[in-house]
């Protein structure tokens, strides 16, 4: 590809913004938070009209539009829409895939690495809600190595702003879904807490989820911290209050043995330690103590599936991304633990981990795809078989 080509990001849906990336520089877009607004919509079409305009007024040529693989949203359709009037390819970047290039292109590398895609909730290659994985990235190649175990959300979008139902879901999975109306009914009424058990027993508008946000939900609810949030990521801000809160008083605390597992397949289950948690809050253990394990648990837990993919891929960077990764504690426990296993370490510290920065990765992946695959038509060439067969993860 030429020196002098760029692509244009458009981002995602939350906490929008524009990029446009020649391979060297990013230029952004203003905020325009979350499209769910119209006059975020009208200002992402403006933004992205004048990051065009400065493109060929640098004599820059765009080859791509790059989007999310969500074909709902507003950026998306604008994407198709640009892209279609200046005769370029539209490319559908999956969420996660994008938030690691975020890292790789702020530090100028071209990978590859293992990343740590940990958010709330982004579109996966088989239509089904992630948020929790573990992904190799290369120059025009991606693989999902892994993810988090799926939990049910009782109740669709609902459950992510009601954490108990994700504490009801981890019940349910755990096969004691009796337990969910005397445990949770005086908390949130008999009626809510049946009716979710009904949902889950029956399979009826629980979708399945990797989201690693959902999971930190979860653990909020079981410990009494938070049941219903009102505000983005308010349980898991609780939670890691919580255990700062343990930390100053009383240092460090062990992962508990056992807390995790990974299957054959890649999957780290969390499972046994939300178990634990349940067990030991209902016995006098304090939210703190217990929220001050999840953490410690969960960093150990990542570092070992990260660490073990490295080792298999023969890769010695790791990328932390996703909006997961603004919790300090847990980011620096992984970042250190990773270290310690000598793996060089980035994370995306200009644009931040979370979706504003989106579009920059969408570009990166963007380039190094077209560069990859001169007859690329969308996003389909970005995960195919013969992507995967030049993946030494595979």
């Amino acid at each position: 590809m030429s020196a002098l080509a760029a692509c244009l990001g458009v981002g995602a849906w939350l906490k929008n913004r524009a990029c446009l990336w020649d391979g060297r520089r990013a230029r952004w877009s203003a905020l325009h938070g979350d499209l769910s607004e119209p006059q975020a919509c009208e200002a992402l079409e403006r933004s992205a009209e004048a990051l065009l305009a400065e493109a060929r007024a640098q004599g820059l040529a765009v080859a791509a539009v790059a989007h999310d693989l969500h074909p709902d949203f507003f950026s998306t359709r604008l994407a198709l829409e640009l892209a279609a009037r200046l005769g370029v390819p539209a490319i559908g970047v999956q969420h996660h895939h994008a938030h690691v290039g975020v890292a790789l292109a702020e530090h100028g590398v071209d990978g590859p690495a293992v990343g740590l895609a940990l958010d709330g909730v982004g579109l996966g290659h088989d239509g089904q809600a992630w948020g929790g994985e573990l992904l190799y990235v290369g120059p025009g190649r991606e693989r999902r190595l892994g993810h988090l175990r799926p939990l049910a959300l009782p109740g669709g979008d609902r459950a992510a702003r009601e954490p108990w139902r994700m504490a009801a879901a981890v019940l349910h999975a755990a096969g004691r879904g009796d337990e969910i109306v005397p445990r949770l009914a005086p908390r949130v009424g008999e009626a809510a807490a049946a009716g979710v058990a009904q949902l889950l027993a029956r399979g009826l508008h629980c979708p399945p989820t990797s989201s690693a946000g959902r999971w930190f939900d979860a653990a909020a609810a079981v410990l009494g911290l938070c049941d219903r949030q009102q505000d983005e990521a308010e349980a898991a801000v609780a939670l890691q209050r919580a255990a700062e809160r343990h930390l100053a008083a009383h240092g460090a605390t062990r992962p508990l043995d056992g807390g995790w597992r990974i299957d054959a397949a890649g999957r780290l289950d969390l499972l046994p330690l939300l178990q634990h948690l349940w067990a030991a809050h209902e016995a006098g253990q304090p939210a703190e103590s217990g929220a001050a394990l999840f953490h410690a648990t969960l960093g150990e837990a990542l570092v070992d599936w990260c660490g073990d993919a490295a080792t298999r891929c023969g890769v010695r960077l790791a990328v932390l991304s996703g909006g997961c990764f603004y919790n300090v504690l847990l980011r620096e426990q992984v970042t250190a633990g990773l270290a310690a296993r000598g793996l060089k370490v980035l994370w995306p510290r200009d644009s931040g981990p979370g979706d504003a920065g989106l579009a920059l990765g969408q570009a990166w992946v963007a380039r190094h795809a077209l560069a990859a695959s001169r007859d690329a038509q969308g996003a389909s060439f970005l995960n195919d078989d013969k992507t995967m067969e030049a993946c030494p993860c595979a």
